[in-house]
């Protein structure tokens, strides 16, 4: 079905009006971020089978005389390691124990009788923090060292073009409680407030804009050669 002229105008004259709208604060989490303070420590578990390995934990590996397989594996975000000739290997959601196994048992299916496999975790990755919402890579990312909000953003290379800069929240556990905290990330760009700390542990969320969202999909639906066609 073809659109009037008068009617592919009107499209136009909304999606202009609304690419005139910036991006601007809101939500139910609040800007005042004086009672946001530093996040729990993480709690001391003992690497048995209580503990569940994740992504970005790294596990040394020991196969008794089996030099060329004893080494650190760091687990990568899809949750797996990759060993030789074993290849990819499934570690998520393993104690150390399961996944000493399950290594045993895939070794003993083609190359080693009985092999002795013993897994230990060498380092949480406790240490992270995951970046969400509006960001051109969302993921999770090392916090070894000092962070604050612009690079942790910068981590996951940067907010898309969807992204409301203007409401970016951090979540973390303070006194045992789920809270969280909204930041203008423009603003801190332009120097006008600090750049907060994020720690381990924090998540941050980039808000999407819906006003840079509804001009694209109007823009993206309008038949522009045929406009060009009836001037």
């Amino acid at each position: 079905m073809k659109i009037g002229l008068t009617s592919q105008m009107a499209v136009i004259g909304l999606a202009l009006l609304l690419a005139a709208c910036a991006p601007t604060r809101g939500g139910t989490i609040s800007y005042d971020s004086s009672k946001f303070g530093t996040p729990d420590g993480p709690k001391i578990v003992a690497v048995d089978d209580t503990y569940k390995l994740a992504p970005l934990d790294t596990v040394s590996v020991m196969v008794f005389q089996v030099a060329d397989l004893s080494r650190d594996y760091e687990i990568d975000q899809s949750g797996r390691i990759t060993m030789p000739l074993l290849g990819r290997v499934d570690a998520v959601g393993l104690s150390t124990t399961e996944l000493g196994a399950v290594i045993g048992h895939r070794l003993d299916e083609k190359y080693l009788r009985n092999p002795s496999v013993t897994v230990s975790l060498k380092s949480s990755a406790s240490r992270v923090v995951t970046v969400d919402g509006s960001v051109r890579q969302p993921g999770i990312y090392p916090a070894t060292g000092a962070l604050t909000l612009i690079q942790a953003v910068a981590l996951a290379r940067g907010t898309d073009d969807l992204a409301n800069p203007r409401r970016v929240a951090i979540f973390r556990t303070i006194a045992g409680k789920r809270t969280a905290a909204a930041f203008d990330l423009t603003s801190i760009r332009r120097g006008e407030m600090a750049d907060p700390q994020v720690y381990p542990g924090d998540t941050v969320v980039v808000d999407g804009s819906g006003v840079k969202k509804t001009q694209r999909d109007l823009l993206q639906a309008l038949p522009l050669t045929s406009i060009f066609l009836a001037l």
